[in-house]
């Protein structure tokens, strides 16, 4: 679907309704450098997927103010119209003080529910304090957007886990508003979720939406199994809804994506030929072959699993030496977490073993770029590459493999995906690994290597025709559209 007819249908489908989105993450971030201010677009799949949403269909985004500049950035009523380049709709920004994010951003959110959805052999930590910031923050949030509710009816777009207490909040003191949660990480199943202490209080919270979305089939049965287990309510498997007090919850699956235009047209600008040009000088790339992969340094993405491989590449295909380099780019994420810091440790570590065991004088096999890179020099890398490893250990979705492809504007390039993602279950031309068996990782990095070009630009093409076609406006549409069904 393309924007235009996007912002055609879905205008008149949300006449009468005021279109809120809500979000930990802001879409864009003011931060002071010197003595001037920068609006920086966090490296988050999520807000890079919902702005093109927001932006055709303006509203209001409300999300936690995290930026040292943000505070000088706003209006009286905290907002500030985005972007800054050409104003679509309003960001409002939600305050919290250190000890309400530590407890309910890095605590509760993510050293309780992060663990407990992802099945990554990390363990959950519960903390009674954790989950009371997460109710007075989940609180704090219904506060804000209801001081925003005019007189039109409100839908509002609740994102991801930070807010499984939001959409009761709302109901209880708006009855009329529309609320729609997705859930943008996998759910869990019930054995899984039953070790939760406050598992009903979650569980009611989600049963608050009139709509409740996941990325695959599997993880709207996983949770309508998880409520049919821990709660008197009545599933219904063949409509894909729970009834709770009387209320009705659908739970429908909406594959997430990109804006493939957006991507495919900044890769085709004379910048992008430039930068990938000095990036292949700065770091002796031009006669190589390039693998690179894009992630948040999270212990869900199999990056050790991946460095693995490439050791075990090399130990059996000895003749790729000197003439092959893997670019890791690694955005910093949560790192005061111990398991965070676990695996940040494990990953140097590994970079460190494995470049000292291979390397040569003028070479070595991994380049580990541990920084938050621009999104020009991003494409620049997707640009070069022969191929991209996505290795996650368990993905809803995972949007780096949906990127690369919008990028690959010449079909010159590989996917190799983990099993363990959501985007694998559409994106079937990709070479697909399971991230736990380094040999069989391995044998697929010479697949893709020595696969024929005609071969790579047939399977890039029909990767390219899919993410085209399910793009982030026909998500939207979907989502929104159902939404107003059912209202």
């Amino acid at each position: 679907m393309k924007k235009k007819h996007f912002q055609r249908l879905i205008k008149d489908k949300l006449k009468g309704y005021h279109l809120f989105v809500l979000s930990n993450r802001e879409p864009y971030i003011h931060n002071w450098n010197e003595d001037r201010i920068e609006c920086i677009r966090p490296a988050s799949g999520l807000t890079i997927a919902l702005d093109p949403m927001m932006r055709a269909c303006g509203g209001a985004w409300i999300a936690h103010g995290s930026g040292t500049a943000d505070r000088d950035t706003v209006d009286n009523n905290q907002k500030v119209r985005v972007p800054p380049e050409d104003p679509q709709y309003d960001l409002k920004r939600v305050w919290l003080s250190k000890e309400e994010e530590e407890g309910y951003y890095y605590g509760f959110s993510n050293e309780a529910l992060w663990p407990l959805c992802h099945i990554a052999y990390t363990r959950p930590v519960f903390r009674l304090s954790d989950w009371e910031y997460y109710k007075k923050v989940n609180y704090l949030f219904a506060e804000a957007i209801l001081e925003e509710i005019g007189n039109e009816r409100p839908l509002i777009f609740i994102q991801d886990y930070h807010f499984a207490l939001l959409p009761r909040i709302i109901k209880e003191r708006r009855p009329d508003a529309l609320t729609v949660q997705f859930w943008h990480i996998p759910w869990p199943n019930p054995e899984a979720f039953r070790i939760c202490p406050w598992k009903k209080e979650l569980l009611e919270g989600l049963l608050g939406n009139n709509l409740l979305g996941f990325h695959i089939r599997y993880h709207c049965n996983n949770f309508i199994d998880t409520v049919d287990r821990e709660l008197e309510a009545r599933p219904d498997r063949e409509r894909s809804s729970i009834v709770y007090k009387g209320k009705t919850t659908y739970v429908r699956h909406f594959p997430i994506s990109i804006d493939f235009d957006a991507i495919d047209e900044s890769t085709r600008k004379r910048e992008v030929e430039e930068e990938t040009k000095r990036l292949k000088t700065k770091y002796h790339l031009f006669d190589k072959i390039i693998g690179v992969g894009v992630d948040r340094l999270d212990y869900t993405k199999g990056i050790p699993e991946k460095f693995r491989a490439i050791d075990f590449f090399l130990d059996q295909n000895p003749e790729y030496k000197k003439r092959f380099v893997y670019i890791q780019l690694g955005a910093p994420s949560r790192e005061h977490i111990p398991s965070y810091k676990q695996i940040n440790d494990e990953i140097d570590e590994s970079v460190e073993r494995i470049n000292w065991k291979h390397r040569t004088e003028h070479w070595s096999p991994i380049l580990f770029l541990r920084e938050h890179i621009p999104f020009l020099s991003m494409l620049a890398f997707y640009k070069m590459s022969n191929f991209c490893m996505v290795s996650s250990l368990h993905d809803g979705m995972n949007l780096v493999a949906k990127e690369y492809i919008a990028a690959k504007t010449d079909s010159d390039g590989v996917l190799i995906l983990s099993r363990f993602t959501g985007a694998s279950r559409e994106l079937n031309e990709a070479l697909l690994v399971n991230p736990y068996a380094a040999d069989e990782f391995a044998q697929t990095i010479k697949e893709a290597i020595e696969m024929t070009p005609e071969e790579v630009s047939r399977r890039m093409k029909k990767l390219r025709e899919i993410v085209r076609e399910r793009n982030i406006y026909r998500w939207a549409n979907q989502i929104l559209t159902k939404a107003i069904q059912i209202s």
